[in-house]
């Protein structure tokens, strides 16, 4: 008998959940994130990020529009949640919305090469990303087949960043992470906080990092913050990663070279998956 392998569908147990109510919910949070909020529906998401009024990246989340309910859920990272509803409510002036973190009540369920259920919408980023869902924890659990691990090696080798394992806050712009090619970024839509560097950023040509995947051999990890070296000079740092696999913020030039880089000890083979569009590369000065 042929033992048919489960697809793939796992719980994430490092994310939190805001929700936003009332009645100003979409207007309050369309003028501070990058991406259109009035596109988020029940069956299509919306991945965003919160700046600061420099431009630099504070948070990233998929918002989930649950309009029976008038809420939308903001799915983040669980260590970010708390600092997401203190930093938002910094502006509700006299908006009509109310903010709370209700990351208890919810569990976050991804799934990959596998139809999404009826609750569940894609992911907004890549159809390889596969599907996302918010669901009470007792339904998610029954629907588990694969690991947060296995969902992780995944999402590595897309090159998909995940938050604050591959963005410094205060200091990461969102080109850099790839947010104008994976639909983090509405181009088109009225102004909102950080908005201007992002804008100056692409149309002057100003990027000149990249995070982008890379492989090495052996079981050793490199940390996060490892320098990587091309020869005698640093031209970038390790993000996440997993044995064999991880993220890497590049200079472009370094990846133009096609020479081989090192991470202490580890060699390291950048991949530029095919929905990255690298500008050409700035000579340093």
């Amino acid at each position: 008998m042929t033992h048919i392998k489960p697809m793939p569908i796992a719980i994430l147990p490092d994310r939190g959940i805001v929700e936003i109510s009332g009645e100003d919910r979409f207007t309050f949070l369309q003028g501070l994130v990058s991406q259109d909020v009035t596109q988020a529906r029940p069956d299509h998401l919306v991945w965003a990020a919160l700046l600061t009024p420099q431009g630099k990246w504070l948070a990233d989340f998929f918002i989930h529009a649950r309009p029976a309910h008038g809420v939308l859920l903001l799915e983040t990272e669980a260590g970010a949640a708390p600092l997401l509803v203190k930093t938002l409510s910094r502006f509700r002036l006299r908006a009509k919305v109310a903010l709370k973190d209700v990351s208890a009540e919810w569990t976050v369920l991804v799934g990959w090469k596998t139809p999404a259920p009826l609750d569940a919408a894609p992911d907004p980023r890549l159809p390889e990303a596969g599907w996302r869902a918010i669901l009470p924890p007792h339904e998610a659990m029954a629907m588990q087949t694969a690991t947060a691990l296995e969902y992780d090696r995944h999402r590595l080798s897309l090159g998909l960043p995940d938050g604050g394992r591959d963005l410094d806050a205060e200091k990461s712009v969102l080109l850099e992470a790839g947010f104008d090619e994976l639909n983090g970024i509405a181009w088109t839509k009225g102004c909102y906080m950080g908005q201007e560097l992002t804008a100056r950023t692409k149309y002057r040509g100003l990027l000149k990092k990249r995070l982008v995947p890379v492989s090495f051999e052996g079981a050793d990890i490199p940390p996060r913050g490892t320098p990587i070296m091309l020869g005698e000079r640093e031209v970038g740092e390790m993000r996440s990663g997993q044995t064999g696999l991880g993220l890497a913020l590049l200079r472009l030039e370094a990846l133009a070279s096609g020479e081989p880089m090192r991470a202490g000890d580890v060699a390291l083979h950048p991949h530029v998956p095919g929905w990255m569009k690298l500008p050409e590369p700035k000579a340093e000065g």
